[in-house]
């Protein structure tokens, strides 16, 4: 089956800014893909291209094998988008932000009722209809975005940092409709700082930095690939980084820590313990912002 999604030495320039490098990717119907980086590594731009907002400067982007810049309208109607900003109409009911926003993909009005109350239902807003959406907290006006870019029953799901700001308690519920999404069949496309979002929700993603993808995989291939299972982070201070200087072992100096990539973990915060005058020393398990900081030296979101 070829992919939904496909980008070929995709390039994007701004005002002579090389902001996308020459980008390649695929995506797969039905998984869930994410773009991971700091800001201005690109992600969000490509995230641009592929909903046909922002033309592509060079390259091949195609979605359901149409290409962006020839069938644009064709592409929109089978994409749903929660942008980053919440960006409801304060006029309008909790209902009404998603029957008016059908209007905008010719739905019939009883239609777009009928489908705007099953949504209301899955994202659990039903009792909260008729209300105000300023009366709605962050969390609930986020699941009402993600419902109004259900509303044409899409084939793919564009989200752009879908929880930013959310508790945990509220980005778990977002969570668990994503997976409701994926089960029945739809391509979810995510850009996140989150690192535990990408980790629950993604099977594949990619790493960019500078408009370039610099690692791509499944969460666990990359923690592996680039890290390994486990960590050693130790206070940052200079007779303590002389030391790890010392020991040969790749590192990065982020928060007031410095997190070593240790080929030995254990056996080297035993080494080091011996040899260093260490206040605070920890082994914890590897993530993906230790594969970003580890490739790129940067926190995620510098």
């Amino acid at each position: 089956m070829p992919p939904i999604i496909s980008a070929i030495d995709l390039t994007k320039i701004y005002d002579g800014v090389l902001v996308v490098d020459g980008v390649n990717f695929e995506i797969n119907e039905g998984e869930c893909f994410g773009f991971l980086g700091p800001n201005g590594a690109g992600k969000t731009t490509t995230m641009k291209m592929i909903q046909c907002v922002i033309p592509k400067t060079s390259g091949r982007l195609l979605v359901k094998g149409m290409e962006v810049g020839e069938r644009p309208r064709e592409i929109k109607r089978i994409l749903g988008v929660v942008p980053q900003d919440n960006n409801l109409d304060p006029d309008f009911t909790v209902l009404e932000n998603l029957t008016t926003y059908a209007r905008y993909y010719d739905i019939p009005k009883a239609e777009a009722e009928r489908r705007a109350l099953e949504l209301l239902r899955f994202v659990q807003l039903y009792e909260k209809r008729n209300s105000a959406v300023n009366k709605l907290s962050g969390g609930m006006r986020r699941r009402l975005i993600l419902a109004r870019a259900l509303i044409n029953d899409p084939e793919i799901l564009i989200l752009d940092e879908p929880t930013a700001g959310l508790d945990p308690q509220a980005r778990h519920t977002i969570w668990e409709k994503i997976r409701a999404l994926k089960r029945e069949g739809v391509t979810v496309v995510l850009t996140t700082h989150y690192m535990e979002e990408a980790s629950q929700l993604c099977d594949r993603l990619v790493i960019m930095d500078l408009g370039r993808i610099i690692a791509e995989g499944n969460p666990r291939e990359l923690i592996e690939r680039h890290v390994g299972p486990e960590v050693v982070e130790v206070d940052s201070r200079p007779e303590v980084l002389d030391c790890v200087l010392r020991e040969g072992e790749l590192y990065e100096e982020f928060g007031g820590r410095i997190h070593i990539f240790a080929r030995n973990p254990k056996g080297l915060a035993s080494e080091l313990m011996g040899v260093c005058d260490f206040e605070n020393i920890t082994i914890r398990r590897a993530t993906l912002e230790d594969v970003f900081l580890k490739l790129t030296g940067k926190a995620l979101r510098d």
